[in-house]
């Protein structure tokens, strides 16, 4: 009863008629494939406009760390590919050239930190009177992780808010005084930490690290479009486990392919930053706490880490 008094009135009446008499009388308008097809187009273009203007509103204005000259970014798009033992080195070879604790390391990775493990390094910073992080030093680096705010093992089950704020608190409330160099330790891939980082501070450049596997390739290439299209300059590309000497017989093999970070770095147009050989050592090094540029100074393994 209630839909025929919803239906039942004159205005109704008055568009079944005119929808009516329009068939009739061949009024009825058919739409082509290309009248559907400009009509989407129009408004994918509205939509991408929107989204755009939308993106810009909501961008927040880079900040300067106070204090530090320079931030370098390590990253790859791959897992395993050596990201954070580069970063470690790298950190040690830039305070070879610079005054003492004047270089910082961040590492970045929330739900793997390495960096305690690889600086030989445990405990919990003291804060400042203002409730800013002080970093733990070895090796005349500064150094700061989400592993010195929990035990080893424990699993860091968060969800992505949670891990924002987290990257936000090591970021920006470290007490870091004077640097020439911060060095971030990145998490693989293009996620949300890669572009908080790139919207809350002024990133000086971004070193990719990748092995010359085919499928590390794929994702190093990711990571440096990515940083490009955040408008963070690409430094170079570092070749990781590039060649691997047999110990007993000197037979050298490539096992991840050869040339596949040099070809990458000629496309993109970047610089091949250094070649790093397969070696038990480095990797023995980083296990122990005692980086191979501490380890085995003026070593092979130790001039291919050199800036």
């Amino acid at each position: 009863m209630l839909l025929r008094r919803l239906t039942d009135t004159p205005l109704i009446h008055n568009l079944k008629h005119s929808a009516s008499s329009k068939f009739r009388n061949g009024t009825k308008r058919n739409f082509s494939a290309h009248d559907s097809g400009q009509m989407v187009s129009q408004s994918q273009k509205k939509l991408a406009a929107r989204q755009e203007e939308l993106m810009k509103r909501g961008l927040p204005k880079r900040t300067k760390i106070p204090n530090v000259e320079n931030i370098i970014v390590v990253a790859s798009g791959k897992g395993g590919v050596g990201k954070s033992t580069t970063a470690v080195n790298l950190a040690l070879a830039l305070s070879e050239v610079e005054s003492q604790n004047k270089v910082g390391l961040l590492d970045m990775d929330v739900f793997g930190p390495s960096i305690p493990r690889m600086m030989n390094l445990s405990g919990s910073p003291a804060l400042t009177k203002n409730d800013y992080m002080i970093p733990l030093t070895n090796y005349n680096i500064k150094c700061m992780s989400m592993g010195f705010l929990v035990e080893e093992k424990a699993a860091i089950v968060w969800r992505g808010p949670m891990v924002m704020s987290a990257v936000q608190r090591l970021l920006l409330r470290t007490d870091w005084g004077e640097l020439s160099h911060l060095v971030l330790d990145l998490p693989p891939g293009t996620g949300d930490t890669q572009l908080s980082i790139s919207q809350l501070v002024e990133v000086t450049g971004a070193v990719i690290v990748s092995t010359p596997q085919d499928i590390a390739l794929l994702d190093a290439r990711r990571g440096a479009e990515m940083f490009r299209k955040v408008n963070i300059p690409v430094l170079g590309v570092v070749q990781n486990m590039s060649i691997f000497t047999c110990p007993k017989c000197g037979h050298q093999e490539h096992i991840f392919g050869q040339h596949g970070v040099q070809n990458l770095a000629t496309e993109l147009g970047i610089d091949l930053l250094g070649d790093v050989a397969l070696d038990p050592t480095i990797r023995q090094c980083a296990d122990e706490g005692q980086p191979v540029l501490v380890s085995y100074p003026k070593s092979t393994q130790e001039l291919a880490m050199e800036p």
